[in-house]
């Protein structure tokens, strides 16, 4: 297509005109068919995202806080403990390769349903595992399933949800995934204070089962999705074409490094506040994942006024607040640190909701592939530098740590700018 936009975006007079005389022109699609803000629909489908995002990243991030714990258990230091969330999130990195094209083929709904049930299911296996090896194998099935989901709800949002709606609900879905790493961290931080870690990832596998239920009966079906053929050629063609975009390829590495900043924080911050001088209890460490509630904020309302002032404005001054965070995270003073990682969480999930949305609106066609390609650099940062902070933590403690997170942030900041030259009607 010759087109900058796609055939749905045309009024529908044009677009009837170009279907003859395009070779293999995309199906015209209804302004009826998107899903409006204040619709029942468009409440169904913000309830059954927000239900899967949050059984997504609770599945995901339950095991944050375990770490310490784990390393005495099982007898390993910080970095090897890591690798109970890295592998997860490793072959979560993987599966969207995979289940992002499948999606493309057998539709939406199906692969996110199937995922959800499968990640819960691996979650209660993983909690009767009574080795380390075993304990990673069923993490690894967690973050496999997971993909399922993580891979096409963005793709979902943006096929269903009218333009002007697209940043509020992918912030509100991105508000889930807040809550759910907000809940997965406190519920395991506190209970393992008082029951085994196996009984608290029974309990998280247990409430993601009937998230799953919620997010089966209230997702409504596909309106716009149109089955495209999946071979070789054509993912490897998707795959080649969003590297040819001006700004795809630079917000897939603005996955990698914000989210590998992100995570590097929370998987070792537990250790300094369990240390000297703090000597913090297990309990008190897994309570301060309430900062996620600014996530859960920012997400909506950071997201909303990109929609307004345009995300190539919005998109640094959010990572500008995240080394903001970072900083005050340094300071000796609990209360700063606190105040930090609240900050941090804020500018974080601020501009993960505008670099997803911002997805949806560049890749006009393979939209299933960009997703895919944007959390596959998303979770791959997850797994390199949340593993990769250890070493940091080893050798020079929390400086180490600011210093490493620093770096990831001052690259981000560059790539923010330079996204921010994009062409006002491709930003």
């Amino acid at each position: 297509m010759i087109f900058s936009l796609p055939l749905r975006y045309l009024p529908v007079k044009t677009a009837v005109a170009l279907v003859s005389t395009q070779p293999e022109p995309e199906p015209v699609t209804s302004h009826d068919a998107w899903i409006e803000k204040g619709t029942p629909a468009f409440m169904r489908t913000v309830l059954a995202l927000f239900s899967g995002g949050f059984a997504t990243f609770a599945l995901l991030y339950c095991v944050q806080p375990m770490m310490p714990l784990l390393s005495k258990e099982f007898g390993i230091n910080a970095a090897q403990s890591s690798l109970v969330l890295s592998v997860s999130t490793g072959m979560l990195a993987l599966g969207l390769l995979v289940t992002g094209p499948i999606s493309d083929r057998i539709g939406r709904k199906p692969v996110m349903v199937a995922a959800l049930g499968c990640a819960a299911l691996s979650t209660i296996a993983s909690a009767l595992m009574p080795t380390w090896e075993l304990v990673l194998a069923t993490r690894a099935l967690v973050g496999l399933s997971l993909s399922g989901l993580a891979a096409v709800a963005m793709t979902y949002l943006s096929e269903e949800i009218h333009p002007q709606h697209i940043g509020l609900a992918m912030g509100l879905y991105i508000g889930g995934n807040a809550i759910g790493g907000m809940c997965g961290r406190l519920i395991t931080g506190v209970l393992i204070d008082f029951v085994s870690w196996h009984a608290a990832l029974l309990t998280l596998g247990s409430l993601a089962l009937l998230a799953a239920i919620v997010f089966w009966k209230a997702l409504p079906e596909s309106r716009n999705f149109q089955p495209q053929t999946l071979n070789p050629r054509t993912l490897v063609n998707g795959f080649l074409m969003h590297f040819k975009d001006a700004g795809l390829p630079w917000l897939f590495l603005e996955a990698f490094l914000l989210m590998g900043a992100f995570v590097t924080l929370f998987n070792y911050i537990g250790y300094r506040l369990l240390a000297e001088p703090y000597h913090m209890n297990q309990a008190l460490v897994g309570l301060l994942s309430v900062v996620y509630l600014s996530g859960i904020y920012s997400s909506a309302q950071v997201g909303a006024l990109a929609d307004r002032l345009g995300r190539r404005k919005v998109f640094w001054a959010s990572i500008v607040v995240m080394g903001g965070g970072l900083l005050m995270t340094l300071t000796q003073p609990l209360s700063l640190i606190i105040l930090g990682m609240l900050v941090f969480t804020f500018g974080f999930f601020g501009a993960h909701s505008v670099a997803s949305s911002w997805i949806g609106r560049r890749a006009l066609t393979a939209k299933g592939q960009a997703s895919s390609l944007y959390l596959f650099c998303y979770y791959a940062g997850s797994s390199v530098a949340g593993t990769a902070g250890g070493v940091f933590w080893h050798h020079w403690g929390w400086n180490g740590i600011g210093l490493f997170i620093g770096c990831l942030l001052a690259v981000a900041l560059m790539v923010a700018l330079r996204l921010s030259t994009l062409a006002p009607k491709a930003a």
